[in-house]
């Protein structure tokens, strides 16, 4: 499952680059007027410009945990294309209004009328030139000091410092914190099981478990965090990855519960990915990776114990008593690679899925179970790891809600050049 960090573009050579604003998919006609801010940092800048009031300020971006930050270059991109104003409010905010309606329109003339969708598209990306016309960028007027993408981060440590007028920045603060909350959660949580894993890999699989439109993002995230194979060929975007998987459970009630047939058909479909056959389909790993790997000889590249955490596998049945059964266990894997590598199937690679987090790892790692690689899901992308950003600096003077002060951290590198 290493063939997937092939790429014929490679847009990220190394986490000392930074990705290019271009692999962004922003909805940069939204991110300008506000539409996913609150809408209280949008009045403020408006109000803010209405009156004149245009300090330059530094905003300080902070969170509170030991984490592995991502999001970095996300957020400059955000800055590259959103960070302005409009020369003329009304006619933007009419214009913007179309934009929307358009895109409403679009959604329901796609199934329905084809042509109409068409022409749709048309006047929509016409508006958008429109509304292009009227933006003032700003960008350049900006000074961004941040950390990179991977970087770990302490507990209060300063991770991004902007410096601008308040009024080209002020409507984008819900979109770049929010950016770097999702991708460091996953970065981090990554991380932890990378760690804990001491070199087994990783494979990032908890698409199923969240909304379809984070998996671009979360992908790039588990790569920062150590991941070394993502399920979905959206997770691979932004690093060049493919993406990688096995036979699944659907495909073999399919063949009638015959594991084999399943595994067979799923290799003269694609020859050229590793077959990993799926062994716990009748809750018995054993038999069924020694009856795949019998069967299938040298195209098997590896199998996968997926068992329910409600159900004892059929293989550990006569070892119970001493300990907890259910589930992948130890005894199960162990029990797996003995029998493998005693009928001549040594090279035949195990795969674990099922319930793991760092915890589970830990214990596998810690008793030496050999596994090969660690298929890790739904933990992921739980839990929540918030930023904050401040206002700490006014025209060059310090200046901060009580609690916050301006923090520089060394670390800190200026953003030169960013395209």
């Amino acid at each position: 499952m290493a063939e997937n960090k092939e790429s014929s573009e490679k847009i990220y050579s190394s986490k000392s680059e930074r990705l290019n604003s271009y692999v962004f998919d922003l909805p940069v006609q939204e991110l300008r007027r506000g539409y996913r801010s609150d809408i209280y940092f949008w009045r403020q800048k408006i109000a803010l410009e209405e009156h004149g009031i245009d300090p330059r300020v530094v905003m300080q971006v902070f969170q509170k945990n030991n984490a592995v930050i991502c999001g970095i270059d996300e957020c400059l991109a955000v800055f590259k294309v959103a960070a302005g104003r409009y020369s003329d409010y009304p006619k933007a905010y009419k214009l913007f209004d179309k934009y929307v309606e358009f895109k409403k329109k679009g959604r329901k003339y796609y199934l329905e009328d084809r042509d109409g969708y068409l022409n749709i598209v048309s006047e929509r990306m016409k508006i958008g030139k429109e509304l292009d016309s009227l933006w003032v960028n700003e960008f350049d007027d900006i000074e961004i000091s941040a950390l990179r993408d991977g970087d770990e981060v302490a507990p209060w440590e300063s991770v991004m410092h902007i410096n601008g007028k308040i009024t080209s920045f002020a409507h984008l603060e819900t979109i770049y914190l929010g950016i770097l909350a999702r991708r460091t959660r996953i970065a981090t949580n990554v991380r932890r099981v990378v760690n804990a894993a001491q070199g087994v890999p990783i494979l990032f699989f908890p698409a199923r478990f969240d909304h379809w439109g984070v998996q671009t993002g979360d992908g790039y995230a588990a790569w920062v965090g150590g991941a070394s194979s993502v399920s979905t060929l959206a997770q691979g975007e932004w690093w060049g990855a493919k993406a990688s998987g096995t036979v699944p459970h659907a495909m073999i009630a399919c063949l009638e519960g015959d594991d084999v047939a399943a595994a067979r058909i799923y290799h003269e479909s694609y020859p050229d990915t590793n077959l990993v056959a799926l062994v716990d389909f009748h809750n018995d790993c054993v038999g069924t990776a020694l009856k795949c790997a019998r069967e299938l000889g040298d195209k098997l590249w590896g199998v996968r114990l997926d068992t329910s955490e409600k159900l004892v596998d059929k293989s550990v049945f006569e070892m119970m008593g001493t300990f907890k059964p259910t589930g992948v266990i130890p005894e199960l894997v162990m029990k797996t690679r003995e029998r493998l590598d005693a009928e001549g199937f040594k090279g035949v690679k195990i795969i674990v899925s099922g319930g793991f987090d760092a915890e589970k790892i830990n214990e596998f790692v810690s008793r030496k179970v050999p596994v090969d690689a660690y298929g890790v899901g739904s933990c992921l992308i739980k839990g929540g790891i918030d930023f904050t950003a401040d206002v700490v600096k006014v025209n060059g003077r310090d200046l901060a809600k009580k609690g916050r002060a301006y923090n520089p951290n060394s670390r800190l590198k200026r953003v030169t050049c960013y395209e």
